[in-house]
């Protein structure tokens, strides 16, 4: 017999997670010190399960990492229940450093704890668009418009 979460706190868990909203009588932000920013990472391949932000992550001379505020007041993303689990996309464009040099594409994302080093990867996914990600080369600035970046939570 399968099992695994419903619909809704699906939704519930991305919200609270990426967003800071609180899941009444059940999930809240008011630790002493909640997270307030998470960091969207660009990789060149999966991360992975396992891995952490700085698995196969992009090296280009002048990257870093996207900081996103956690916020209920300004949502960093759009949560909705499409019926098979809960999803988020991006609510705005997501943008990394000019490239100054070197070059690489960035074909994977990750949104997690830290501005830089081994942060936890709370999630994963594949860049949208364009397909097979980000050309990434001197000059480039990459970044992901509205709905690219989408997150599953199943």
């Amino acid at each position: 017999m399968a099992g695994g979460k419903g619909d809704t706190i699906s939704s519930d868990l991305l919200s609270l997670i990426l967003n800071g909203v609180a899941t009444a009588n059940l999930a809240d932000n008011t630790a002493t010190s909640p997270l307030g920013t998470l960091y969207v990472s660009l990789h060149t391949a999966d991360p992975g399960h396992g891995g952490s932000q700085t698995t196969s992550e992009i090296a280009y001379t002048g990257y870093a990492r996207a900081a996103i505020a956690r916020s209920s007041g300004s949502p960093a993303w759009t949560v909705t229940n499409p019926g098979t689990g809960g999803q988020a996309v991006n609510a705005g464009t997501v943008s990394w450093p000019a490239c100054t040099a070197g070059s690489g594409t960035g074909a994977w994302f990750a949104v997690g704890t830290a501005s830089s080093g081994a942060g936890k990867v709370l999630y994963r996914g594949q860049v949208t668009s364009p397909v097979g990600g980000l050309a990434i080369s001197a000059g480039i600035t990459p970044s992901s418009p509205a709905g690219d970046l989408v997150i599953t939570e199943q």
